[in-house]
């Protein structure tokens, strides 16, 4: 008689544990894991991503019980990306290799994916940090920094930004566009998931000390990170400086040109006005480079709702052309008139520097905005061919 065997449930869970020579930990990983998932009842799977181990990590892992798959590409964010690739569960769990996160807590993490959430990312400061968890400095002065820019820039209200305890759908997985190979990767994945406004979940964690040499490498990773939000927030980067710059050195370019003034006991005079005039140049440029890119971040996806689009329902090259004319203009007929004083002296000794000042600020900034917009407009017309 032919019996029917039981049906394979659908694989919930997928751990996913990045290695490079965690010999001493990788198996107790693996069995908090496998524990976990006999304990809540999951169909699941621990997948070991091993990232040119150099000792017994693979083979302790396999014999734990764990899927080992190799990526040759050095990195955290590599390896994620591979073990990402070959998941098969509808919830993926992210955890380090070297037993500061403990695996036998999954289930806040899984509970809260069931409940629709998106993205949970575990919280050490709301949770527990045991004695020789996190040295000092990253406690209270590289993570607080990092996570506070990441919440600056972003808007993200995330306590622990750099917290490697992790669930993410892979629904969600799908939607996001993860690229990066180094530790950025991890800034990366919280941005993207802000931008796809996808539903984040925090968790309270207790933090273990980790056996053997960290990876870890605190100034240049926290560089990557910063660089890496940077780069991802042109508003951060460029406008806000560039803004600041112009706007005070035009205003006291504009207040010297008539004479010297006081501010605060000081007298401001000429020498000032040169430094305005450098300024306002220099922020007009950096406020052109913050536009461009704006865009080029639209044109290729890293900004789903920016807010370039209202910047192109305005611009238009005639009107930028036609601005920087103007300005160009205003500056050369000063200019003209210097010339003209000059003349006039029979091209001797000629104390107009204020004049001469603001004619070359301005005539810098007219051509400034007609090339920039040209460029500008040629990627308008790049954007609304990928519309």
């Amino acid at each position: 008689m032919f019996h029917l065997g039981r049906l394979r449930k659908e694989m919930e869970v997928s751990v996913i544990i990045p290695c490079l020579n965690e010999e001493e930990t990788i198996g107790a990983c693996i069995n908090k894991a496998l524990t976990s998932f006999e304990v809540l009842g999951l169909e699941a799977e621990v997948i070991v991503v091993d990232n040119g181990s150099q000792d017994n990590s693979t083979e302790i892992a396999q014999k734990s019980g764990a899927k080992v798959i190799h990526q040759q590409a050095k990195g955290y964010g590599n390896a994620y990306l591979k073990g990402f690739s070959q998941a098969k569960g509808k919830f993926i769990i992210m955890a380090d290799g070297d037993d500061t996160y403990n695996l036998l807590e999954i289930k806040p993490f899984i509970d809260k994916l069931r409940e629709g959430y998106d993205f949970v990312i575990g919280s050490r400061f709301k949770g527990k940090i045991l004695p020789g968890g996190m040295p000092w400095l990253n406690r209270y002065i590289g993570n607080p920094i990092l996570t506070g820019f990441l919440n600056l820039f972003f808007q993200a209200h995330i306590s622990d930004a750099h917290c490697g305890f992790r669930a993410i759908t892979k629904d969600a997985l799908e939607r996001i566009n993860l690229k990066a190979g180094g530790m950025e990767f991890a800034s990366e994945m919280i941005i993207d998931v802000l931008r796809e406004k996808l539903k984040i979940a925090q968790v309270p964690i207790t933090y273990h000390p980790r056996k053997g040499r960290s990876k870890l490498k605190p100034i240049s990773d926290a560089w990557r990170h910063m660089r890496f939000m940077l780069l991802y927030s042109p508003t951060y980067l460029f406008l806000l400086p560039g803004g600041f710059l112009f706007g005070l050195g035009l205003l006291v370019l504009l207040l010297l040109l008539f004479g010297s003034f006081s501010f605060a006991g000081h007298r401001f005079d000429v020498h000032a006005m040169v430094l305005a005039s450098f300024s306002a140049i220099l922020g007009f440029q950096i406020l052109n480079l913050g536009l461009y890119s704006k865009t080029y971040a639209h044109l290729w996806g890293f900004q789903r709702q920016s807010s370039i689009e209202k910047f192109y329902k305005v611009f238009k090259l005639e009107k930028g052309i036609i601005l920087g004319l103007s300005l160009f203009c205003l500056g050369f007929l000063v200019g003209v008139h210097i010339f003209y004083q000059w003349f006039k002296t029979g091209f001797g000794a000629l104390n107009v520097l204020r004049l001469a000042l603001f004619a070359l600020t301005f005539m810098v900034i007219g051509i400034q905005t007609i090339f920039s917009s040209f460029f500008l407009s040629l990627m308008g017309l790049q954007r609304r061919k990928l519309d």
